[in-house]
């Protein structure tokens, strides 16, 4: 379930909060361009799907109080993942990843991808809030029960 936001920082607690697509959808889909990013994370969330992947990370001001978040963030467990069967739009990390944010939206990295300078890896960089560095929750959403 995912919880209530915290009133001072607009993010979700902290933790992995898991979620069904469905409350996702309910909670995250609350206007036209919320559902257009939700079209483009539900497709590249499909396709990790179909090469394996289990589970995927929903990060970012997509999952904020933000009125119209620019896109979504995230991140998926590469266990089990057969890069064969993966779209290679999602393989392609190098900055700044248009063609990710072309045909989907936003951007997922795998979890344990390094994305600052530190060496903080994907599923941890993403719940610290980038402004503050507090830490802040993320939605888990498990892949094998997507519709």
């Amino acid at each position: 379930m995912i919880p209530p936001f915290e009133t001072a920082t607009g993010n979700l607690p902290p933790g992995i909060h898991p979620a069904s697509w469905a409350e996702v959808v309910a909670r995250y889909g609350a206007t036209p361009f919320r559902l257009t990013l939700l079209a483009g994370l539900k497709a590249a969330l499909d396709s990790l799907r179909t090469a394996g992947c289990r589970r995927a990370y929903l990060d970012g001001s997509f999952v904020s109080t933000k009125d119209t978040p620019g896109d979504f963030d995230g991140c998926w467990e590469p266990a089990g993942v057969d890069p064969a069967l993966l779209d290679p739009v999602l393989l392609d990390l190098a900055p700044p990843r248009i063609a990710q944010k072309v045909k989907y939206g936003g951007e997922l990295f795998p979890a344990g991808a390094h994305l600052d300078l530190l060496g903080a890896r994907a599923l941890e960089f993403f719940q610290r809030d980038r402004q503050t560095g507090e830490p802040k929750g993320i939605v888990a959403i498990d892949l094998e029960d997507l519709p």
